[in-house]
């Protein structure tokens, strides 16, 4: 029941629903410090009434975050699509018929390697200040493929996404109706025990809105929350549906009609951008300004995965984040932070309040702006997961100087 007490904050990102504001999303304190024990947040505020701790810890003028709550990535995998990626950059379109060369290298791959490569991408996330993740099956597509997946998965999260309705595989190519009963019938059965949610990729080349519908009725049946990928290569009807199934959150959004705006912000679905697949794919990037303005709640997340989005940094998404997409450096951090908490209906993660997990990050830097105005510097100092700290990236010049 050790205390710790984080002082020398010079800009703390609490989130507390009771002081967030339109202008400061983040609930900011400044001069601040953070107490936690047993592996939660216990009090926070000025420096200067901290109470005595067992532990002390100095952040000498630095700034702290809630850890990021990334919640879309695709993690179990094999292989390499670096040639796929050559290829777009000289000017060939994304489409969705790469995820087969994953999905063949990923059935070739052992349980070690698959476990090996996502424990590797998880700590990675891990040193640029992600505390908690999302994984989702959908490299293997067949029933004992996607059970394994979720079953390596659930080793490292307990936010795991069944994803069998990703695309139809090859040997299902003449008969999609069948893959789709195996989707929703034997596959779903294997994969339930280790799921929190079931997704689909409803887009021109995956999945339509009616097989959508049905992959996320049978998931429900089973006990499984519903998520959506949809309007990320053109308009269609995969956010309209989300809104009606009222999902916690869709993910993609890039195309999006009026009539989907409104819905969004009519259902309260939450909006889920993956900047990081628009810089990779160079598809337009989504309005971020726009849904914010209209009402609609916006998450940001990093979709790592081989093909369309190879970037484990959300640090990195947050500066597309401002850059491109319209937020202010707040907005994007909170998108980052509550607001993927919110998109995993997990509103005890992204805050730093009393009662929260002492998830949190130090900057190596005294605002959370430098995310946005140093883009691609490692910012990340330190990372706390439940009040035990992850090794600090390489380069960084900062040491705990701890008190006893």
């Amino acid at each position: 029941m050790t205390a710790t007490l984080l002082t020398g904050i010079a800009e703390l990102a609490t989130n507390d629903p009771a002081r967030s504001t339109p202008s400061d999303p983040l609930a900011l304190q400044y001069d601040a410090a953070l107490v936690w024990q047993d592996g939660r947040i216990v009090w926070s505020g000025p420096a200067d009434r901290a109470p005595a701790a067992d532990d002390r810890i100095d952040a000498a003028g630095r700034a702290v975050l809630p850890g990021f709550v990334d919640s879309h990535s695709h993690l179990v995998f094999a292989g390499d699509r670096t040639e796929e990626f050559r290829a777009r950059m000289a000017g060939e379109r994304y489409s969705a018929g790469g995820i087969r060369a994953t999905v063949a290298a990923t059935r070739a791959a052992t349980d070690d390697q698959l476990r090996s490569n996502l424990r590797g991408l998880v700590e990675e996330m891990a040193r640029q200040g992600t505390t908690t993740v999302e994984v989702k099956s959908g490299y293997g597509l067949t029933v004992e493929d996607e059970e394994r997946a979720l079953r390596l998965a659930r080793e490292v999260t307990a936010e795991t996404t069944f994803l069998g309705a990703h695309v139809v595989p090859p040997e299902s190519a003449d008969d999609p109706g069948a893959y789709l009963d195996l989707v929703t019938g034997p596959m779903l059965t294997a994969a339930a025990p280790y799921a929190r949610w079931i997704d689909a990729f409803c887009e021109t080349g995956a999945f339509d809105a009616d097989q959508a519908r049905s992959v996320l009725e049978a998931g429900a049946a089973a006990g499984l929350r519903g998520r959506l990928h949809a309007n990320q290569l053109g308009p269609g009807p995969g956010v309209a549906l989300a809104c009606e199934l009222g999902l916690v959150a869709v993910d993609h959004c890039t195309y999006l009609k009026d009539a989907d705006v409104a819905a969004l912000a009519d259902s309260g679905t939450i909006a889920t951008l993956l900047p990081g697949v628009d810089f990779s794919t160079r598809q337009p990037y989504p309005d971020a300004r726009r849904l914010l303005d209209a009402g609609v709640r916006v998450a940001l997340a990093s979709d790592c995965n081989p093909g369309s989005s190879f970037t484990s940094s959300l640090p990195f998404c947050v500066a597309i984040a401002v850059r491109d997409l319209g937020l202010t450096p707040a907005e994007a951090v909170h998108a980052a932070t509550a607001a993927g908490a919110d998109a995993l209906d997990r509103s005890d993660l992204g805050r730093l309040v009393p009662g929260s997990p002492a998830d949190l990050v130090l900057l190596d830097a005294p605002s959370h702006v430098h995310l946005a105005y140093r883009p691609g510097v490692p910012l990340v100092a330190a990372t706390w997961r439940a009040g035990r700290m992850v090794p600090p990236v390489d380069g960084s010049n900062w040491q705990p100087i701890t008190h006893g």
